[in-house]
């Protein structure tokens, strides 16, 4: 696996930033960009288990590693959900289980600097090396309208 680092610059506080990436509503309208249906199933405390879905009940089971609220949040993935079974045995999840997704947002002059860095697959480095950063592009667009 390789670390990737996205970044943006967004002209908003972070606060309204962080509202934005973890709201119900916006985080369904930024990871739209991922598959439409996107939306996550936690609580997003420090501990607390993460499902996220797409309308097929398929994606990913994780575990919010860190919460820093407005600072830093860090997710790490442990397996994969397939029509709403989780998977977190298998080979081929074990691949690549335990890698972090790591969010952090730092004041940039009159906004916010949002960074993602995440262990990404070899075989899926391009489609989130393309995907990304149109995912930041909309958390930008819907923090600025």
């Amino acid at each position: 696996m390789e670390r990737k680092e996205f970044t943006t610059v967004i002209n908003a506080p972070r606060e309204k930033v962080w509202d934005i990436l973890w709201n119900d509503a916006t985080y369904r309208e930024w990871t739209a960009v991922f598959t439409e249906g996107s939306h996550a199933i936690t609580d997003w405390q420090k501990g607390s288990k993460v499902l996220f879905l797409d309308g097929n009940n398929n994606g990913m089971v994780s575990q919010i590693a860190e919460n820093i609220p407005n600072e830093y949040m860090s997710i790490k993935h442990l397996g994969e959900v397939k029509g709403g079974v989780e998977d977190t045995m298998s080979q081929q999840v074990k691949q690549w289980a335990g890698s972090t997704e790591n969010y952090t947002l730092k004041v940039s002059g009159e906004g916010t600097e949002l960074t993602v860095d995440m262990a990404i697959p070899p075989e899926q480095m391009d489609y989130f090396t393309g995907v990304f950063p149109k995912a930041l592009a909309k958390v930008k667009a819907i923090a600025e309208r």
